[in-house]
């Protein structure tokens, strides 16, 4: 699933291409992409008509384009394989388009295409420049409105596995699995350092561990595994080439050489290694 970098990128790329432009119509191909969208279709599209995009929002992992007029948003999800393209109208429509927007200047549509079906858009109500679906998710790292003292205390107080708490978005949004493994990896934490154990340094340190390794995949478009992970413009980004723990089990740690082990984690992996990230007791 995208997480903060890859949907830091779409941002990016629907701010240079969607804000300021007037959508002339919404078309709904597929009517589980907007199934959170309670009103329906019909509704979607007629309050979509003749809105002006306002900007381009992100919290964690949800995209969303403030609108004029009422106080609202087109929000996005992109779940497992959703992507915002930017396309030219006559550009033949994708396989997987789920939802289309076309703008009253004529220039490149705004599509949605989502193979697997699990991402959604939605028109939301904004609560204080947040969609009400979201308001109760917490700011991601990179967020003015991130407080990190009170992420600490919070951190402390859950008496939990650190890489659960990375993974709870209540209380850092933004972080996934690929993420996680690579700040522990820096911070030299193993994934089951409870959390009532960290000193406040060290909770520090690994904060801005998050903050190093997700800026580092910004700057390469994000980590792509496979062609579902592009920006606007379909392009894939290339930062799992410098993954230093994630998905390189029995690969030497670029540190002390000792090869990466991988152990089984919520139903997923989480990869370490055993000599820089001691397992506790």
């Amino acid at each position: 699933m995208p997480e903060l970098p890859e949907v830091e990128v779409v941002r990016r790329g629907l701010a240079t291409w969607v804000i300021g432009r007037r959508i002339a119509s919404a078309e709904v191909l597929h009517p589980r992409a907007i199934r959170r969208h309670v009103p329906g279709a019909d509704e979607f599209t007629a309050r979509l008509k003749g809105r002006l995009v306002k900007s381009a929002q992100r919290r964690g992992k949800y995209l969303w384009l403030p609108l004029s007029g009422a106080e609202e948003a087109l929000l996005a999800h992109l779940g497992m394989s959703g992507q915002l393209l930017v396309v030219e109208p006559a550009a033949p429509l994708e396989k997987h388009l789920r939802v289309r927007l076309r703008f009253e200047d004529g220039g490149p549509d705004l599509r949605f295409v989502d193979q697997r079906t699990f991402g959604h858009v939605m028109l939301t109500p904004l609560v204080e420049g947040v969609p009400e679906p979201i308001a109760h998710i917490a700011p991601d790292p990179f967020e003015a409105a991130f407080d990190e003292d009170e992420f600490t205390r919070r951190l402390r107080a859950k008496h939990t596995e650190i890489k659960r708490a990375l993974l709870d978005q209540s209380l850092i949004s933004g972080v996934g699995n690929i993420y996680a493994d690579e700040a522990l990896w820096l911070a030299r934490l193993h994934w089951a350092r409870p959390t009532q154990s960290l000193t406040r340094p060290k909770i520090a340190e690994l904060v801005e561990a998050v903050r190093t390794v997700m800026g580092a995949a910004l700057q390469q478009g994000g980590t792509s595994f496979d062609s579902l992970y592009v920006n606007v413009n379909g392009e894939s980004g290339y930062f799992d080439r410098s993954l230093e723990a994630y998905g390189r089990r029995d690969q030497p740690c670029s540190r002390c050489g000792t090869p990466i082990r991988r152990e089984a984690f919520m139903n997923r992996s989480s990869y370490s290694c055993p000599r820089c990230q001691r397992r506790p007791r």
